[in-house]
């Protein structure tokens, strides 16, 4: 593993000042510093973006997908209504752990079900900023099971 592509969907961009009570006080900046510092001594490459453009997280996935690079992929409410990621990860069997700050289940009903669980490999949810790093400890310790621990 040589990259990480860690994508956020809409709203995301507001974190910190958005329902503090529910997302945290952690910024994406703080999530993306954090996310950085620990891939850094690894040598590994991190692509982290936002978008609140459907369109936009559909075209990252499938770059990452086709690069054979893995998805840290928070789609936010995307997750609950979104066939275009589910399919774009379907399509180009991208490697996606899918993240949330809060646990969905214990939620409005609504965001109960994600379209994006059936095609991940695996999903972290609940831990507030900290499911990013449990997701990329999961990336790390699968890339090493299978015989490839990354450049450092």
């Amino acid at each position: 593993m040589k990259a990480v592509h860690v994508l956020n969907g809409p709203n995301l961009n507001l974190l910190g000042t958005r329902e503090p009570e529910t997302y945290g006080h952690a910024t994406l900046a703080d999530i993306e510093a954090g996310l950085a510092a620990r891939c850094k001594p690894r040598g590994l490459i991190l692509y982290f973006r936002q978008s609140n453009h459907e369109g936009d997280l559909v075209t990252w996935v499938q770059d990452a997908g086709r690069a054979s690079e893995p998805v840290i992929l928070n789609a936010g409410a995307y997750s609950h209504t979104s066939i275009a990621l589910h399919d774009a990860i379907k399509a180009v069997k991208a490697d996606v752990i899918e993240v949330h700050l809060s646990n969905i289940h214990a939620r409005e009903s609504f965001r109960h079900r994600s379209l994006i669980s059936p095609v991940a490999r695996g999903v972290i949810l609940g831990f507030g900023a900290l499911s990013y790093d449990l997701a990329l400890e999961a990336l790390l310790a699968q890339a090493e099971a299978a015989g490839k621990p990354g450049p450092a």
